[in-house]
């Protein structure tokens, strides 16, 4: 495949490579972390966030957030003490970029990838690996996730061991953002491709065996960009909006993401039975991202979610009109295949997240991070948390305004002992805007508003976005 890539792309005027998203490359161990506060005794275990973190200067193009490679980064929490280290997921691109000492490969719209005697020939002419959006936690295993790829298997310590593709069973890989059932254990998944089947689901049990291989989800006639799913006990939820893949565009200097507002959005419930996916249609919108989805008594399936007016992402569409962002309920009938969409708060937001052990369920307290109002603020920047409950759909949610603070995904950290619903923090890392510093805040859920009871100062500041989870210490 020729590379179209432009040889004056300037990683310097790109916003995600600047500012509190410029990547660093350092590696760091530190214990005795500096604690303003007091750590909750019952955190006892692991703080991990991964998120696009290139290793050398990017050449030929960058589309944040899906290029860049994986870094984690995780705080430690025993005994009202904390420790740090993070680790860049060392993919066999990073590798090879290492040993040259500079980018080989250029972002995914640029095309570029070398060729021998730069690299390898198993490496000549791919794709670099992007294991660089989420990370969680399985039947044990720890993986860092790409976008729609294989995940890489990651120690306890964060060493890298290699590319997972489930003893063979799914070798096209998987979504970011995977769904866990908190009753069977069950660990559902679809991946898209740029080449039939255009998407398949997936479902890994407890232990970590795949029990149902790839399936494909009849209804794609071309190869489409589908970034999250949400989960019920009978469905898999999968919201296509016109978002579509153009790789003779992109080979001919163009973007390779194409908007097509016209073609609307449709959502899929597909049966965790593997019986017939059921389709719901209604005018064009993208999500980046969902809070949760469960069935009602009455057969619906409810689906809360982050809701924009168009993709934020590569080219520009040509639309004038603002892309704004809300909090939306979409309410979808399987057997009539109709959806009604509710707006249940315009505040500009993303990054939505609940107590996981619901995912499935109806949902109460969730979060988001959110937008104040401040000109200065960076696109995908925050600077206040929100929270909201799931059975009031009036919109009313509490926040805390983070002052100079810039935050990411707020995570949810149940006490230990409670059941789904129950108490427990909000976590998530921050970045101070006049010097550049990153804490670890710890919010108590039962008093959101009232603002961190621990702030825990990182060694090094920890670029912007995107997504991580709290793995509690296992016995």
């Amino acid at each position: 495949m020729a590379a179209h890539a432009s040889r004056s792309f300037d990683p310097t005027r790109v916003v995600h490579l600047s500012g509190r998203f410029a990547p660093v490359t350092d590696e760091v161990d530190e214990a005795g972390l500096q604690v303003l506060g007091e750590l909750p005794d019952e955190l006892d275990g692991l703080f991990l966030r991964n998120g696009p973190n290139p290793r050398f200067s990017p050449i030929g193009s960058f589309l944040y957030p899906i290029d860049g490679d994986g870094m984690l980064h995780g705080v430690w929490l025993s005994g009202g003490r904390a420790r740090y280290r993070n680790r860049f997921v060392r993919t066999p691109a990073v590798v090879a970029e290492e040993r040259a000492g500079r980018a080989l490969w250029g972002g995914i719209e640029s095309l570029i990838m070398p060729q021998v005697p730069d690299v390898e020939p198993e490496l000549a002419g791919t794709f670099r690996d992007l294991p660089d959006i989420n990370v969680v936690r399985h039947a044990g295993r720890l993986l860092a996730l790409a976008e729609s790829d294989c995940p890489f298997l990651m120690t306890p310590d964060l060493e890298t061991v290699g590319k997972e593709t489930f003893g063979g069973a799914l070798p096209a890989g998987i979504t970011a953002h995977p769904k866990t059932d908190p009753v069977t254990g069950e660990m559902m998944v679809f991946c898209y491709g740029l080449e039939p089947p255009y998407l398949t689901w997936s479902a890994i049990g407890p232990t970590g065996t795949v029990t149902r291989g790839p399936t494909t989800v009849d209804g794609l006639d071309e190869p489409m960009m589908i970034h999250d799913m949400g989960l019920t006990e009978r469905f898999l939820v999968i919201v296509l909006a016109p978002v579509f893949f153009d790789i003779a565009a992109a080979m001919n200097g163009g973007s390779m993401i194409d908007w097509r507002p016209e073609r609307g959005t449709r959502v899929a419930l597909v049966p965790r039975d593997g019986g017939p996916v059921r389709w719901a249609s209604d005018e064009a919108f993208w999500l980046w991202h969902t809070v949760n989805a469960y069935d009602t008594e009455a057969g619906d399936v409810v689906l809360d979610y982050v809701q924009w007016t168009r993709l934020s992402l590569g080219a520009p569409d040509g639309s004038r009109a603002p892309n704004t962002a809300g909090l939306v309920r979409a309410v979808i009938d399987p057997e009539a295949g109709t959806m009604r969409r509710t707006v249940l708060d315009d505040a500009r937001m993303e990054l939505p997240r609940t107590d996981d052990r619901l995912i499935g369920r109806p949902h109460r307290q969730f979060a988001v991070a959110a937008d104040s109002g401040n000109p200065d603020l960076l696109p995908g920047e925050f600077d206040a948390l929100r929270w909201y409950d799931g059975g009031d759909t009036s919109g009313t949610s509490v926040v805390w305004q983070a002052g100079d603070l810039s935050v990411g995904e707020p995570v949810f950290a149940p006490s230990p002992g409670t059941g789904p619903g129950g108490g427990g923090h909000w976590m998530t890392y921050a970045t101070d805007r006049t010097d550049n510093t990153s804490w670890l805040l710890v919010i108590p859920a039962d008093d959101p508003g009232s603002g961190p009871v621990a702030r825990v100062r990182i060694p090094v500041r920890v670029p912007l976005g995107l997504h991580g989870n709290w793995l509690p210490t296992e016995e």
